[in-house]
């Protein structure tokens, strides 16, 4: 078990690697979360003001 985190003495570069990556994902899906909602709530805003304008 060592050796493999070890990684051949390479293990800081490699774990911090994956850590890098781990970081990015999760910064991506938060960001996409995001992106998500305002892009919602602009249809709604949008169907909103479409429904007042039929009305009047």
């Amino acid at each position: 078990m060592m050796e493999f985190l070890a990684q051949g003495g390479f293990a800081f570069y490699v774990w911090s690697c994956y850590g890098m990556a781990v970081l990015l994902i999760a910064a991506e899906f938060i960001a996409l979360r995001k992106r998500r909602r305002t892009i919602l709530a602009r249809l709604g805003r949008l169907n909103r003001m479409r429904d007042a304008e039929e009305q009047a």
